[in-house]
């Protein structure tokens, strides 16, 4: 299941956090090798990491297996503060876009080649089913282009924002990725699964879109 998790109900995934935040690390700073984000600690947090963010947790039993950040584009995020290499047109600002970043699976559940794994396809699930819930219609993603085909068979409307761009030794490309009832529909049957992947979670606060 996918957990939300937001300022008003983080003191219950404290441990949770934890976990994500370590997998963040391992992912992105020792797998990847973007040692600029390496923490002594072992826990990769950066500044986009506050009040606004909202997180979502993919858990089995007790065990943090799957993780993604939302940026609302309302605010600085990714793309415009790091990235903006990336953009050529005029960034994305919009309560009903938000910015999908540090997408993180662990090894042992990770997709294989084209293939989603479930864990990949429960989070990107999540995404839809909560975006679909707040009046989101939109999410801005930076991401290698070899994603591009992936997202459009599971019926996102792909649109570039720019070139793709060599970071960190990998190509990466910036795009807006619109979904809708047919895009969660695909997810669903891609899954063989129609229920929902979302835990109980809390509403989506003004203040977050805003």
């Amino acid at each position: 299941m996918i957990h939300i998790v937001t300022p008003e109900n983080v003191d219950r995934y404290r441990d949770a956090m934890e976990q994500a935040y370590r997998l963040r690390h391992q992912v992105f700073v020792e797998e990847k090798g973007w040692h600029d984000l390496a923490k002594p600690d072992g826990r990769e947090i950066d500044q986009f990491d506050d009040g606004h963010a909202v997180h979502m947790l993919a858990m089995q039993e007790d065990r943090v297996v799957g993780y993604q950040r939302m940026l609302p584009t309302t605010r600085p995020y990714l793309l415009t503060e790091v990235l903006p290499e990336l953009c050529e047109v005029e960034a994305p600002r919009s309560a009903r876009v938000w910015e999908w970043t540090r997408y993180a699976v662990q090894r042992d559940v990770r997709d294989r080649g084209r293939i989603l794994s479930p864990v990949g396809s429960a989070l990107l699930a999540g995404i839809v089913e909560w975006g679909l819930e707040s009046g989101i219609e939109s999410i801005v993603i930076e991401m290698n282009p070899l994603w591009l085909l992936r997202l459009v068979q599971l019926h996102f409307r792909v649109t570039p924002l720019g070139l793709p761009c060599r970071i960190a030794g990998e190509d990466t490309l910036a795009v807006v990725a619109a979904f809708d009832v047919r895009t969660l529909r695909r997810l669903r049957e891609t899954r063989g699964d129609a229920a929902s992947v979302l835990t109980a979670r809390p509403a989506l606060p003004q203040r977050l879109a805003s």
